[in-house]
Formats: structure tokens, C-alpha cells, sequence
């Protein structure tokens, strides 16, 4: 079964990137951009604009796509996760939902934190951060 995600590649003014630490499955304690399953009847730019509100407090608006990857879940599961760019609009910072923590984070800070596999990897070959 394939199940259609969306995350947000956020960035500051300062180059930092917006992580959120995973607070439940998948990938609980990891840290990964902000993000989540598409519902039925969403677009990608709705369900984006959602879970980032849902995550991590802040207001949206999705941008260009910056990549698709696959990754195996549980009970053969494959989820297909489409990052977008995205902007702040508004909104103040609070981690929610199954986000345990909200940050913005430079590339030294990222270089400490465990990040969700394949992350840095892909994040760096589609070229949109650092």
C-alpha cells in the first residue's frame, strides 16, 4: 500500500532550517523537516499548509516541489513523500500534534541532531539546503 505524504522544506532569513522532533511512529525522536499524510480530497499544498500549522504553529504557503523520495513504513507500507518549499506567513512557534519539539536549526546544529534517514542526503542533492 502507498501512502501519500507531504513535508517543508522551511527556511529563515538567517539560512536556518525549521525541524521538528518527532513525537510519535514513524520515526519517533528523530528530527525531520514538518509534515505528513495527505487526506482524502487534499491537494499537496493543503495537507503541506495543515500539518505545518498542525506541527509546529506557523502559517504557510507552499512553494515549488523540491523532491520525492519513497520510504518503507510498517506492514509493507511505502510512503511517497513529496517536500515542498515553503514560506512563513504568520503564526508563532509551538511545537503541536506529534511534533515533541519545533527549531530552527543552522547546518552546525543539524550536524548534532538525529535526523530521520536519507534527510541531509536528499535535502543536499536536490540543492535547497544548506
Amino acid at each position: 500500500m502507498r501512502v501519500n505524504c507531504v513535508g517543508a522544506v522551511i527556511t529563515d532569513g538567517r539560512g536556518r532550517l525549521l525541524l521538528v522532533r518527532r513525537g510519535h511512529a514513524p520515526g519517533a525522536g528523530l528530527w525531520s523537516v514538518p509534515g505528513g499524510r495527505v487526506e482524502p480530497g487534499e491537494t499537496d499544498a493543503t495537507a503541506l499548509e495543515r500539518e505545518v500549522l498542525e506541527e509546529t504553529g506557523l502559517r504557510v504557503t507552499a512553494g515549488a516541489l523540491a523532491g520525492t523520495v519513497e520510504r518503507p513504513g510498517p506492514d509493507g507500507v511505502t510512503y511517497v513523500i513529496r517536500d515542498y518549499l515553503a514560506s512563513v506567513t504568520g503564526g508563532e512557534m509551538v511545537a503541536g500534534d506529534d511534533a515533541a519539539e519545533v527549531r530552527w536549526c543552522s547546518g552546525q546544529d543539524v550536524a548534532g541532531l538525529a535526523l530521520v534517514p536519507g534527510l541531509a542526503e536528499v535535502l543536499a542533492e536536490w540543492g535547497v539546503w544548506p
